[in-house]
């Protein structure tokens, strides 16, 4: 058993409450254990200008962490160029970008806003899975207005994170973990089996190749419960592949 009484391969307590913004055209809070992240969708009706004229839309993504979402106060990002924000963001677009048929959606773009409300390990992956919540709601709620003619959902996609520590394989980091392990690694997946992503440092001793597979096995494991919390707070656009 783990310090916080959770088994290797089982994922913190998961929580998306979809629709928690007014405004925006689809919005959800995900929460994996204690980490909390605000993910807003909003819509605009042209597509970034390199993209005029390609017939194809666009998805990306801003990410930030508010200044007291850690132990002692942030700066705030105000430029979004920070080394570690900007990449956290890249990883949220390309990832929600596997997602959507950018031919179907249109010259038009999609700007998923991840908010970190309070950090506790895990927050680009919380990130990836709530952003494409509110995503998935924005696109329905386009379509079903008839601001774009087809819904251009062709994947789910969730990530989450897992770690190695002295041999032992874990799921779903916390932060007293994340700072303590010696291998850590970030997977985005589809619902097909694809991997979008796969990030993975070994900070003490080399992983082997039979780990790593078996690294995979647990994290497909974890994003394929993350799609059934995804549709069930969000309906189901599809049967879930492999459901």
């Amino acid at each position: 058993m783990r310090a916080d009484g959770r088994l290797f391969d089982q994922l913190r307590n998961v929580k998306i409450t979809p629709n928690v913004s007014e405004y925006a055209e689809g919005s959800a809070i995900v929460e994996f254990g204690r980490t909390k992240v605000l993910c807003t969708a909003t819509y605009e009706s042209k597509a970034p200008s390199w993209l005029l004229g390609t017939g194809a839309g666009w998805i990306t993504a801003e990410y930030g962490m508010l200044p007291r979402s850690t132990h002692t106060r942030i700066r705030r990002d105000k430029s979004m160029t920070g080394g570690r924000t900007q990449e956290i963001s890249r990883l949220i677009g390309r990832s929600l970008r596997a997602a959507v048929d950018l031919k179907q959606l249109g010259e038009k773009q999609i700007i998923i806003d991840c908010d970190v409300l309070n950090a506790d390990g895990g927050t680009r992956t919380a990130s990836v899975t709530g952003g494409f919540v509110a995503l998935a709601l924005a696109l329905k709620k386009l379509h079903a207005v008839s601001e774009i003619k087809t819904l251009p959902l062709i994947n789910y996609v969730s990530a989450i994170s897992v770690g190695l520590h002295e041999g032992q394989i874990l799921l779903d980091l916390n932060y007293d973990e994340d700072s303590a392990i010696g291998t850590d690694m970030n997977f985005v997946m589809t619902d097909k089996g694809q991997f979008v992503e796969v990030q993975g440092t070994a900070e003490h001793v080399p992983f082997t190749r039979d780990q790593l597979f078996k690294m995979m096995d647990v994290a497909e494991k974890g994003c394929r419960e993350l799609f059934i919390h995804q549709a069930s707070v969000m309906g189901e656009i599809y049967k879930i592949a492999g459901a």
